[in-house]
């Protein structure tokens, strides 16, 4: 049987409407307070249990009859406020998945993120190869993820046989205006500036393609980036705005600009007890030119990324339309 961490999230549920349409039986994890989202609702072949990532006893009962485990379940956060959250989840949940599969033996794919991986030789893209660096300047989501990652390798060294992901900015109409989602609402609703960096680009039903491919595949302790494609902000933002028939953002943002913006948003955050919309780890991240490389993935599932300008358009579409 399979076991789905995350399962209510973004990426828990795409994968497993994919699983389920495969015949798969699938034992889903999920919070007391997490709620089933619509795709998944009446899917038959999930069994859903409740439990916390740091839950040993419940997490312990879950593993039972499981030979397979995606663990999909993170927190992502660049506010600064919730770094202790961040290490709890992301690492010593991590951990805890790691020891069951070991104790089991269940074939773990865990999810980490290219915020774990390091910087780019000069002149070339981010590779598997390339390995983090700690910064003090570094946000908080990146050290957890990181980390997280690290106690996968540990297991490994113990025996586990796993395999580790790294997906880029995944996106999708099933976010809402959540996570990635949050860039669409922006520009949506009139987003004047852009900023100069640029990331790697995946639409959410090739990363569940990819990490089903590896599941089922020979290959262990090993770990590949996802990504479709690099896209500079400036044209994200633009393709979105054509997207939603809004006009596309036109000024760059300098980081003195972000820096105002972050401090200002701060001020008022303190006084409203509401999270800022844009925080000094976010606005240093928007500057980042990161450029990623998809060869190894290619080259290992033979997967088509789905083209990035027709991922947006849909996801355009799918917001307009819910």
């Amino acid at each position: 049987m399979i076991l789905v961490t995350g399962a209510t999230g973004f990426l828990g549920s795409e994968l497993i409407v994919q699983l389920t349409r495969q015949g798969k039986k699938i034992r889903a994890l999920k919070r007391q307070n997490s709620v089933i989202p619509e795709i998944l609702k009446g899917n038959l072949l999930v069994e859903w249990v409740l439990t916390e990532i740091n839950d040993l006893a419940s997490l312990d009962d879950a593993f039972e009859d499981i030979t397979q485990v995606y663990h999909c379940a993170a927190l992502v956060s660049f506010n600064p406020k919730d770094k202790a959250q961040l290490l709890k989840i992301n690492i010593e949940g991590t951990s805890n998945i790691a020891n069951l599969c070991v104790n089991y033996g269940a074939r773990l794919l865990h999810v980490s993120s290219i915020a774990a991986l390091g910087e780019a030789k000069k002149g070339k893209q981010i590779t598997e190869d390339d390995y983090w660096e700690y910064d003090s300047k570094v946000h908080s989501y990146a050290i957890s993820k990181y980390e997280g990652e690290m106690e996968v390798w540990r297991s490994i060294a113990e025996g586990l046989d796993a395999v580790i992901v790294n997906p880029a900015v995944i996106i999708g109409a099933n976010a809402g205006y959540t996570g990635s989602g949050a860039i669409f609402k922006l520009v949506k609703e009139g987003l004047k500036y852009y900023t100069g960096g640029a990331t790697g680009i995946v639409d959410v039903s090739d990363v569940a393609k990819c990490m089903i491919a590896l599941m089922e595949s020979p290959v262990t302790a090993e770990r590949f980036t996802i990504s479709a494609e690099n896209y500079h902000y400036k044209q994200f933002f633009s393709e979105i705005a054509a997207g939603f028939g809004v006009k596309a953002p036109a000024k760059e943002a300098t980081p003195w600009m972000l820096g105002l913006a972050w401090r200002a948003l701060k001020v008022i955050s303190l006084v409203t007890g509401k999270a800022p919309g844009l925080t000094s780890d976010a606005a240093r991240s928007s500057m980042n030119i990161s450029l990623y490389s998809n060869e190894k993935i290619i080259k290992t599932t033979g997967i088509t990324f789905k083209p990035l300008h027709e991922s947006i358009k849909e996801v355009c579409a799918g917001l307009i339309k819910n």
